[in-house]
């Protein structure tokens, strides 16, 4: 007979702040509605308090590391959030205990810390957010160092293999997980991205927004280098000088470390006058920028690593009810199926023709955004990949309310098919 585990939680994060990580920030929730006791280890933002409870959440933050570039910068911030990280849980482990360790990635090294509480019986959950040796090269368009490609293998295949149990974000990972890292399909549990519904309802668009152009076009999200908000702006140009098509201004809403550099990129191609840089923004100025779009875009680039990732602004774009035009991904079809049209893989001026295609067309894109909105309501919202996040730790016999949910079979999320190559 196993053994019962308490349902006291520790979550590590230390690539985003609390709440800006809307993943992390759903699975604490849904964690504390099911009945579990959960502390959130994570960085602080200039302001934060290094101690507070929040809607029942209890977070640990410690001083966020200077970002440096190259590979010893990034040495150096793993290493002091690793040595932050521990010792809190330390603090954790004395105070208040805790039974489930629950390792948000990037990076892989929370294994580390991990290993030395598993000698003390606690539970491992591996929450695999990111591919990093993948996201790695894709970070460096290609050309980072193969010995460091290697080292995060590595430490992929350690955190899966230590894990009692593999959160997978889709089916893609799953796979992964199993051929790469030997992890047993009883072992895996996907959860995956989904957006909360009523967080896009009810918005106004921006009256100021609209008398820019005659057609708005908007990305959400983070603008990391891997992001491709470097190929939108350049379809963007494309659009305006190839196809002729002036009657355009595009919003990028989000931040990232490519910030600076897309800002410079943007001068580079005259588009000064067609884009605006919002910074980071939530609440009703998100919805209302959101709702003011005509069509919205993702334009990540096809590479080993965005190939088989799911991206949250793909649900939401589709919760707002509004057309996508996305580079021709496999994850981005498992999500969007077709509530988007997808440009030939990295071809900045068909993803301008999509553009314009919807431009030339409201009534596609009013029929597109329709079925988008559908589909998150019928299998991608949140509602639906909660109940999957409580039965990953019901395999591991902690004790959570929702295992069974009263939900009537008529509104059961429709089956997610696996992606093919």
């Amino acid at each position: 007979m196993k053994k019962r585990v308490g349902n006291r939680v520790l979550m590590l994060l230390e690539n985003a702040c609390y709440p800006k990580d809307t993943r992390v920030r759903l699975e604490a929730h849904a964690l504390i509605e099911a009945g579990c006791e959960v502390t959130l280890i994570c960085p602080a933002e200039k302001g934060q308090p290094m101690r507070e409870v929040r809607d029942g959440l209890r977070l640990l933050r410690f001083p966020q590391p200077g970002a440096g570039g190259g590979l010893l910068g990034y040495v150096w911030e793993y290493a002091y959030s690793m040595v932050a990280v521990f010792v809190l849980s330390i603090v954790v482990f004395f105070k208040r205990g805790f039974d489930v360790i629950h390792a948000n990635n990037p990076p892989d090294l929370f294994v580390l810390i991990a290993v030395f509480y598993k000698l003390l019986g606690k539970r491992l959950i591996f929450d695999h957010h990111d591919l990093a040796p993948e996201m790695y090269y894709a970070r460096f368009d290609g050309k980072g160092n193969r010995f460091v490609y290697r080292v995060l293998l590595f430490f992929e295949w350690l955190s899966c293999r230590v894990a009692d149990h593999v959160i997978a974000t889709n089916e893609s990972y799953k796979a992964l997980e199993q051929q790469r890292d030997g992890v047993p399909a009883d072992r895996i549990t996907v959860v995956r991205n989904g957006p909360e519904l009523e967080r896009f309802e009810g918005a106004t668009p921006s009256a100021e927004l609209r008398k820019k152009a005659g057609t708005i076009i908007g990305y959400l999200g983070v603008m990391g280098f891997q992001d491709g908000v470097d190929y939108l702006l350049r379809a963007i140009k494309h659009l305006i000088e190839d196809l002729g098509r002036t009657d355009v201004y595009c919003l990028l809403l989000g931040t990232g470390d490519a910030w600076d550099d897309l800002k410079a990129l943007t001068s580079e191609l005259d588009l000064d006058d067609y884009v605006w840089f919002s910074g980071y923004v939530t609440g009703e100025k998100l919805r209302s920028c959101l709702a003011t779009a005509d069509i919205l875009a993702a334009p990540e680039p096809k590479n080993a690593y965005n190939d088989r990732s799911t991206m949250i602004k793909m649900m939401e774009y589709m919760a707002v009810e509004k057309p996508i035009v996305a580079f021709d991904l496999t994850e981005h079809r498992v999500s969007a199926e077709d509530a988007a049209l997808y440009a030939q893989p990295n071809d900045t001026l068909d993803f301008a023709r999509q553009i314009a295609v919807l431009m030339d067309d409201p009534a596609l894109g009013r029929r597109m955004g329709s079925l988008g909105r559908r589909r998150v309501e019928s299998c991608l919202a949140w509602s639906y990949q909660r109940r999957c996040l409580v039965e990953a730790y019901g395999k591991l016999d902690v004790p959570v309310r929702g295992l069974q949910p009263e939900t009537p079979e008529k509104q059961k999320p429709a089956a997610i098919p696996a992606a093919t190559e």
